[in-house]
C-alpha cells in the first residue's frame, strides 16, 4: 500500500513540476516556440492564388504578401496615396488626340482618344527561389521534360531540391498582362481591362481561335510569341500599356496582384503532364519577388508564408497622419521590413474557438464578432466605444475604421420574378427593400457597427453624401433631420402593385416564394435565417435560404442561378468608379463574368458610368454620380445593405498595425515581440493542477480499503 501511495505520489509532483515549466494546450509545434512568428487565421479557403484569377479578399490575404505589383499604397498617409513598389519611379503618362498628336497636360478627357503610361521598375530585384528557375550541372533547366515517375512522390515544391532564381524583368510585367487573356484562365477583369486596355481582347480572340484549333493540346502556351497592340516593351527593366481614352484609375490597377509579374518560366514548368493533378500549379504555388512566399499550402487547416530571402529590401515609412506618431506607428521608420520571419494562418471554421484562442495569445489579432462583442467592446451613452475592463488587463488594443466596403443583397436581373426592367418586378423589389429593417439587423448582428445603405458608394469616397440629398427617397423619408425608413404599409403596398397581395400571386392565387442563396458562414447560420424570415414574413412572403460553401455559391453566381444572394465588395481603389462599376452592363457576370453579380443592365446609367469613369472629382462629375444614383435607387438591383464599421484586437506585443481595408500588404509592417509574447501566453496558460491532484488523493482513497482487505486475504491464505 505504501508503494503504491508513493508512486501516486511521484507522479502527481512530476505532472505539477511540468506544468510549472511549459504550456500544456499550445496548438503549435515545440519546435515554433520562441521564435520570430506571427499567428492568424482564416476561415474560408482560397480558391486562387493565381494573380490573374484571383479577385477574393480572403485570397488577398496571402496574394499580396508574395506578389509586388508595380506600385503600392503607402502604409500610413491617408487619404489612400499610392507609393513605389517595384517600379523605379510613378509611371509617367502622355495621352493623345485622334490624330495622333501630343495632347497637353490636363486636357479634356472627351478630347484624349489614347492613354500611354510608361513604368520602369528597379534593377536588381530576384525572384524567390523556385525550381523553375532551377538548373543542372549543365546549366540547363534541371526540371523540364519530366516525366511521370520522375513527379512520383512530388506534392509541394520542397519536393524539388534544386531552386534557382533570376532577375526581375520589364517582359515579366508583359507577360502577366497577356495570361489576362489566356484561353485557358478566366480572368475575372478580362472584359473591363478589355475595353481599356488596347489589343487585349484581340489577343483573347486570336488564342481562343488557336486552342480551339487544336495548335497547343494541353502544354504551355507560350505568350511571348503573340504580340499585343497595346504593349511596348521598351528596354529590359521598361514597358508601356497603352489605353483606350482617358482612364485616370488605371495607376491603381499598377497596385494590383492583377499587374504583377509572372515569369514564363513557370508557367511552362507548371504545365508539363501530371504536374496539375499533384496541385503542382501557379493556382496553388504562387512564385514573386514579394517579402515573403508560400512554404505550406493547405488550405482546409494551415497556410504558412516565409521571408523571401532574396527579397529587394525596403524600410518601414517615416511620415503619416499627424495620430501615428502618438500611436506609436513611426517608431520603426526607416528599419528594414519585413520584420517577422514566417506567418502561420491556421483554419477556423467557428468563432469561439478563434476568439478563445486569441485570449490565449495563440493568435497575435483577431477581428471583433457578434458573438464576443459585448466581451471585448463597451458602448457609451454618446455611442463612444472602448475596450472591457477584461481587454484591458490583458493588454488588448483596438482600431476601429469606417471600411470603403458594401454589403449587400443583390437581386438576380436575369431571374423571370424579380429580375427584369418591369415595373411588377421593380416594385416587388422595392417593397423587399423597404421590409427588410437593415437598421435592426446592423443593431442586432453588428453590434451597431455600421452605416445603412443609400447606394453602393460608401463614406470616405468620393460622390457619397450624408444629407438630405444623399438619402434613398425611394425607401426613406427625411424626418426631423434624418432618414426615415418608409413604413411596412407602403411595402404591402407596393407588392399589392406588384401583383402580389397579402403575399400570393394575383392571378394564380399561389404564394410569392423567394429564395435567398448564401454561404453558411454568412447569413445562412440559424439567426440571421430566422431575422430574414421574420423580416419576409412582414409581407407574407416565403423565403427559402440556400446556404452552401463558397465555391458552389460562386459558381451559382457565376451561372446566373441565383435569384435573391448577399455579397459584399471592399473597394480596390478609393474612387466611385470601383463601386460604381459592379452595376455596370458591360460587367454582367453572367454575360461576361465580369462583377456584376446582379446582371443589372441600364442603357442611361452605362452612358453616365463611361462619361463619368473618366472624369478627375468635380461637381461635374459629383452631378453625373447623382443622376446615376437616382437611377440605382429607382430600380433597386440590390437590397441596399450596409457600410462596414470594422473593428479589429491586437495584442500588445504586436506593432505597427493600422486599419485600411485598400491596404493588403501588411504583413511585411507588422513586428512582434516575441518574448513578451512567451510570457504573457505562460501566464494565461498555466495548467491547473488541483483538480488532478484531488482525483489522485480521493482514488487512493477509494482504492486504499480495497488494497488493504486484500493484503489481509493474502496474509490470512498463506496461514
Amino acid at each position: 500500500m505504501r508503494a503504491m501511495i508513493r508512486n501516486l505520489s511521484i507522479i502527481l509532483l512530476a505532472a505539477l513540476a511540468a506544468g510549472c515549466g511549459q504550456v500544456w494546450n499550445d496548438p503549435y509545434p515545440a519546435t515554433e516556440r520562441g521564435k520570430n512568428i506571427l499567428y492568424s487565421a482564416f476561415t474560408q479557403r482560397p480558391k486562387h492564388l493565381d494573380p490573374v484569377q484571383s479577385y477574393s479578399e480572403d485570397e488577398a490575404t496571402f496574394l499580396y504578401q508574395i506578389y509586388e505589383p508595380p506600385l503600392q499604397y503607402h502604409y500610413l498617409k491617408r487619404p489612400f496615396q499610392l507609393s513605389l513598389a517595384a517600379a523605379q519611379a510613378m509611371p509617367t503618362l502622355k495621352q493623345y488626340d485622334e490624330a495622333g498628336q501630343l495632347l497637353p497636360s490636363g486636357a479634356d478627357p472627351a478630347r484624349v482618344a489614347r492613354s500611354e503610361y510608361e513604368i520602369r521598375i528597379k534593377p536588381g530585384i530576384r525572384y524567390q527561389p523556385h525550381p523553375a528557375f532551377a538548373v543542372d550541372d549543365k546549366g540547363q533547366p534541371a526540371y523540364l521534360d519530366l516525366t511521370v515517375k520522375d513527379l512520383t512522390g512530388k506534392r509541394s515544391l520542397a519536393d524539388f531540391p534544386r531552386t534557382g532564381t533570376r532577375e526581375l524583368t520589364a517582359e515579366d510585367y508583359v507577360y502577366q498582362i497577356k495570361r489576362l487573356a489566356h484561353p485557358r484562365l478566366h480572368s475575372p477583369v478580362l472584359e473591363l481591362m478589355g475595353d481599356y486596355i488596347v489589343g487585349l481582347k484581340d489577343l483573347h480572340a486570336r488564342l481562343m481561335a488557336d486552342e480551339k484549333a487544336g495548335k497547343y493540346p494541353g502544354g504551355w502556351i507560350d505568350l511571348r510569341k503573340y504580340p499585343m497592340s497595346g504593349l511596348e516593351l521598351v528596354d529590359r527593366y521598361t514597358y508601356r500599356v497603352h489605353i483606350k481614352g482617358a482612364y485616370p484609375q488605371f495607376p491603381y490597377w499598377l497596385a494590383m496582384p492583377f499587374f504583377a509579374p509572372v515569369p514564363f518560366e513557370a508557367e511552362r514548368f507548371f504545365a508539363q503532364p501530371g504536374m496539375a493533378e499533384r496541385n503542382l500549379t501557379l493556382d496553388w504555388w504562387p512564385i514573386g519577388t514579394g517579402p515573403f512566399m508560400l512554404a505550406e499550402n493547405n488550405p482546409n487547416a494551415r497556410m504558412v508564408l516565409v521571408r523571401n530571402p532574396n527579397f529587394r529590401g525596403e524600410t518601414y515609412p517615416c511620415e503619416g497622419e499627424p495620430e501615428d506618431q502618438a500611436a506609436g506607428l513611426l517608431a520603426d521608420c526607416n528599419k528594414p521590413v519585413p520584420f517577422i520571419d514566417k506567418v502561420v494562418f491556421t483554419r477556423e471554421k467557428e468563432s469561439i474557438p478563434y476568439w478563445n484562442k486569441f485570449l490565449q495569445g495563440y493568435y497575435d489579432a483577431s477581428g471583433v464578432s457578434s458573438d464576443n462583442f459585448d466581451q471585448a467592446v463597451q458602448m457609451g451613452g454618446q455611442g463612444d466605444v472602448s475596450l472591457s475592463d477584461e481587454m484591458v488587463a490583458k493588454d488588448i488594443r483596438l482600431n476601429t475604421s469606417v471600411a470603403p466596403s458594401v454589403m449587400y443583397m443583390g437581386f438576380n436581373m436575369l431571374d423571370p420574378t424579380v429580375g427584369g426592367t418591369g415595373e411588377r418586378a421593380r416594385k416587388l423589389r422595392l417593397a423587399i427593400s423597404i421590409a427588410i429593417d437593415q437598421e435592426e439587423f446592423i443593431s442586432v448582428f453588428q453590434n451597431g457597427r455600421g452605416v445603412p445603405a443609400m447606394h453602393p458608394i460608401p463614406p470616405g469616397i468620393f460622390g457619397y453624401r450624408s444629407d438630405q440629398a444623399g438619402i434613398n427617397p425611394q425607401v426613406y423619408d427625411w424626418v426631423d433631420g434624418k432618414p426615415q425608413r418608409k413604413s411596412v404599409e407602403e411595402a404591402r403596398s407596393l407588392l399589392a402593385e406588384a401583383g402580389y397581395p397579402g403575399g400570393r400571386d394575383a392571378k394564380s392565387g399561389e404564394p410569392l416564394v423567394v429564395n435567398l442563396d448564401t454561404t453558411g458562414s454568412g447569413m445562412g447560420d440559424k439567426s440571421t435565417v430566422d431575422w430574414l424570415t421574420k423580416q419576409f414574413r412582414k409581407l407574407d412572403v416565403q423565403l427559402v435560404v440556400r446556404a452552401t460553401d463558397y465555391n458552389r455559391f460562386q459558381d451559382k453566381i457565376r451561372k446566373g442561378n441565383a435569384q435573391l444572394f448577399y455579397w459584399g465588395w471592399n473597394a480596390d481603389y478609393p474612387d466611385p468608379e470601383n463601386f460604381l462599376f459592379l452595376l455596370y452592363g458591360a460587367q454582367g457576370k453572367v454575360k461576361s463574368q465580369g462583377e456584376n453579380a446582379a446582371n443589372y443592365e441600364n442603357a442611361e446609367y452605362d452612358r453616365l458610368f463611361e462619361r463619368m469613369k473618366a472624369m478627375p472629382d468635380s461637381p461635374a462629375r459629383q452631378a453625373i454620380i447623382e443622376r446615376m444614383l437616382a437611377i440605382l435607387q429607382h430600380d433597386a438591383p440590390w437590397v441596399w445593405g450596409f457600410y462596414e464599421k470594422a473593428y479589429a484586437l491586437q495584442h500588445g506585443w504586436l506593432y505597427n498595425r493600422k486599419p485600411g481595408k485598400i491596404i493588403r500588404n501588411t504583413l511585411k509592417y507588422q513586428r512582434v515581440d516575441v518574448a513578451v509574447r512567451e510570457q504573457k501566453r505562460a501566464e494565461w496558460n498555466r495548467p491547473v493542477l488541483w483538480p488532478l491532484i484531488f482525483v489522485g488523493l480521493f482514488g487512493m482513497l477509494i482504492v486504499a480499503p480495497a488494497v488493504i482487505h486484500y493484503r489481509r486475504s493474502e496474509r490470512a491464505g498463506a496461514g
